[in-house]
């Protein structure tokens, strides 16, 4: 293929009556017969829904910021003259002259802002966090200053927030047997690194079982989900390596870059974890982003948020990547120009608060043309997504050959610990040696290896059931069904019709503990999330649906949601009613052979 018809554009189809994006890019020059695009890089039909907001959503919303600001300033003025009880820390007389330790806007926002919905989040639970959990009632007497336990627990809460995307959180007992054998043949730990005395058989087994599942030539586990990012990136970019990386968010880290600071943002393509251990390795590695802004310089940009509401913005997406890496080829390192040692691409496969789906095809598309390597961290997608639980590379039909480094974490759809990196061998033999999780960290406790193995072989088949499959498929089904559902109701809600993550939109600051709370009094624990690991005016609650989750749970939460909407008034959507209905016939919730 010559280099001019690699230069992707995309076929663009507009769903009449929405902003839902149906969308294959091809390359040009590729004919188009009876709507369809040929020789395109996607299989199959990609929606995904990012509507935005009407204006008057956005400006309540920066009110609501801006009254709860003057009477945080109100309440420190109270404070400081005694007129209100100081609970907060801060500075000592002796150390007036001190540097602060304290940021001052940074406690502002907690003490008079969080603060008042704080008793949303850290709710402690007494059961496996399955299809329903138990939850321990707890109160407050200061204004969520302090918590008190009330002795009373609150059953069976259908449960809307954890990662339990194929139900193996669970306490069958006979399910859960392989697992008990080991944890008395074992214990419960191993206390020692894998370079010293930490590698255990079941450790081998687990990873060659891995490597299986994912159809690569080797695997390693690791005992931590965060620390497969951070403690193994560190070990792939060295110095003078380039790693740019998607879409970003609002958590910020500093670092220092060749005596500069440069920026770099928590974003939705790359988890925390991944950022961390990008700037842990030294300050001769660089990070870049893109989608973020349409004007890609040699350091960190820090651009505004991304309007992928708008058709263009999706080829706007794939063109701030291909801008950095011709960039980055052409102008090489800031200030000495050199070219760079190598160039990582760091994408995550399911974002985890948008509930999008990465465009991998087109990744891997400017990979190849630009020679750079791709790093896909899967915690969210494996398991959850592909017709046999594969993750993205299988939801695309391609090869796990177009990805350099697989990562994946073990916790959210094994229900287990840990995290991996697979890939080819001589990558795994490289990081046996000098990851830095395989010579500090404590390994991958038995039991927990365990049962990473029995939920595995359920989903490969290897126990003699058709079990795993039949999860993977009702995943799906609930997935179809709960986004159907919402946009009916006339919710705004992001993501991919198969992401299993499903933000719904809340947008004022005063709506997210009310919803919350409200939505516990009818015993469904949700998850609510707002600025500053959200833009601030996109507030949300994250729902995350489950193969364990009966249809009577889900229109059980679905009536709340319905109630809830029109209490709160937060149907924002002007597309509720689809005007083509038989694109939601019952067969379309049925999953794909």
């Amino acid at each position: 293929m010559s280099r001019d018809t690699t230069e992707l554009s995309s076929c663009l189809v507009l769903a009449k009556g929405s902003q839902d994006l149906l969308f294959s890019p091809v390359f040009p020059g590729f004919s188009q017969k009876n709507g369809i695009c040929n020789g395109t890089l996607y299989k199959k039909t990609f929606i995904e829904h990012f509507e935005q907001a009407p204006m008057y959503v956005a400006v309540f919303t920066f009110v609501g910021f801006a009254v709860g600001t003057i009477f945080g300033y109100l309440r420190d003025f109270m404070r400081a003259w005694g007129l209100e009880k100081r609970n907060i820390a801060e500075e000592r007389e002796q150390q007036k002259d001190f540097v602060p330790l304290y940021q001052d806007f940074e406690n502002f926002f907690n003490r008079n802002l969080y603060l008042r919905i704080r008793d949303n989040w850290n709710r402690p639970i007494c059961s496996v966090p399955g299809p329903q959990f138990d939850l321990m009632e707890r109160v407050t007497d200061d204004y969520n200053w302090t918590f008190r336990f009330t002795g009373r627990t609150i059953k069976n809460v259908i449960n809307m927030g954890s990662y339990n995307y194929l139900g193996f959180a669970e306490t069958d007992v006979n399910a859960l047997k392989t697992v008990t054998i080991e944890l008395e043949k074992y214990g419960t730990g191993i206390c020692s690194t894998r370079q010293e005395m930490g590698t255990l058989d079941k450790h081998i087994e687990l990873e060659k079982l891995v490597a299986t599942f994912l159809g690569v030539e080797d695997a390693m586990v690791f005992g931590m989900g965060f620390a497969t990012n951070s403690m193994n990136i560190p070990a792939l970019v060295g110095k003078c390596s380039l790693a740019p990386a998607e879409k970003l968010q609002k958590i910020r880290f500093m670092f220092n870059i060749y005596s500069l600071i440069g920026a770099v943002l928590y974003h939705r393509g790359v988890s925390v974890a991944a950022t961390l251990g990008l700037i842990l390795e030294s300050v001769d590695s660089l990070v870049q982003t893109f989608a973020e802004a349409m004007h890609v310089t040699q350091e960190p940009v820090i651009g505004k948020q991304p309007e992928p509401h708008y058709p263009e913005a999706l080829t706007h997406y794939m063109q701030s990547l291909e801008k950095l890496l011709r960039e980055a080829i052409i102008y090489g390192q800031p200030r000495t120009h050199r070219a760079w040692r190598k160039i990582i691409i760091l994408v995550e496969g399911i974002y985890s608060m948008e509930g999008s789906i990465v465009r991998l095809p087109e990744i891997v598309s400017l990979k190849n043309k630009y020679k750079a390597y791709l790093y896909l961290d899967e915690a969210h997608s494996i398991g959850a997504v592909g017709a046999t639980g594969r993750g993205v590379i299988e939801y695309f039909g391609m090869s796990p050959d177009d990805v350099d480094v697989l990562m994946g974490t073990f916790t959210k759809s094994f229900g287990a610990a840990g995290g991996y990196i697979a890939g080819r061998k001589d990558l795994v033999d490289f990081l046996r040696t000098h990851s830095h999780s395989a010579v500090y960290a404590t390994s991958m406790c038995p039991p927990v290896a365990e049962q990473i193995i029995r939920a595995m072989k359920c989903l490969m088949g290897l126990d003699g059931t058709t079990q795993g499959l039949q999860r993977v498929r009702q995943l799906e089904k609930n997935t179809r069904y709960f986004r159907r559902k919402l946009h009916e109701m006339g919710f705004i809600i992001y993501g991919n019709d198969d992401s299993p993550v499903v933000p719904l939109l809340l947008y004022m600051p005063g709506k997210i503990g009310a919803f919350a709370r409200r939505m516990l009094e009818k015993n469904i624990g949700v998850v609510v999330v707002g600025f500053p690991a959200t833009p601030i005016t996109e507030s949300r609650a994250r729902f995350c649906v489950s193969a364990a989750h009966t249809r009577e749970m889900l229109d059980t939460v679905l009536n709340a949601l319905d109630e809830l909407g029109d209490f709160l008034q937060l149907k924002y959507s002007r597309y509720s009613k689809s005007s083509h209905p038989e694109l939601y016939e019952e067969k379309m919730l049925e999953p794909e052979d």
